[in-house]
C-alpha cells in the first residue's frame, strides 16, 4: 500500500501538538463537540495524534487499521469502476468507522475526538473525489 494511502488510513486509527493550530478549550470552559471555528486537522497530524493516543489500545488500533485498509480497497475499486456498491454504501461504512473511533476516544481523549469530528468531512472529501483520492495515492 502506498504511504499516502496509509496516512489516510491511519486517520481512523487511528489518525501532536502541532496539528493545524488545534487548541484545547481553556480550563473550566465547557465544550461539547465540534465548534464552527475549530480548524480541520491535516491528515498527517491526525495520523500522529491517533497513533499516539492512549485512548485506543494496541489491539483496537490493529483492528481499526484492518477495517481502514478494507475501506480504502473498496474506495480504490469504486474509483476504478470495479465495485458494484455506490458512494452511499461507502459513506455508510466510512461513517460507522468514524463513529467507532469517536466512541473509543470520547471519554479519554475528548480533544482528539473533537478533532476527528471536525476533520472527518474533509477526509471524506478526499476519499470520495476520484481526483483527490488519486492524488493522495
Amino acid at each position: 500500500m502506498m504511504p499516502s494511502v496509509r496516512i489516510l488510513g491511519m486517520f481512523v486509527l487511528v489518525l501532536a501538538a502541532g496539528c493545524a493550530g488545534f487548541a484545547e478549550a481553556p480550563a473550566g470552559a465547557a465544550r461539547t463537540g465540534p465548534q464552527a471555528g475549530d480548524p480541520v486537522l491535516d491528515v498527517a497530524a491526525l495520523k500522529t495524534r491517533l497513533r499516539d493516543t492512549p485512548a485506543i489500545g494496541m489491539f483496537t488500533k490493529l483492528a481499526l487499521r484492518n477495517q481502514v485498509d478494507d475501506l480504502l480497497d473498496r474506495f480504490r475499486a469504486y474509483h476504478q469502476g470495479g465495485q458494484t456498491a455506490g458512494v452511499v454504501s461507502l459513506r455508510k461504512q466510512y461513517e460507522l468507522l468514524v463513529f467507532k473511533v469517536l466512541a473509543v476516544l470520547q471519554d479519554i481523549d475528548s480533544g482528539l475526538a473533537r478533532a476527528v469530528a471536525v476533520s472527518h468531512e474533509a477526509i471524506w472529501g478526499i476519499l470520495s473525489d476520484p481526483d483527490k483520492f488519486s492524488d493522495a495515492t
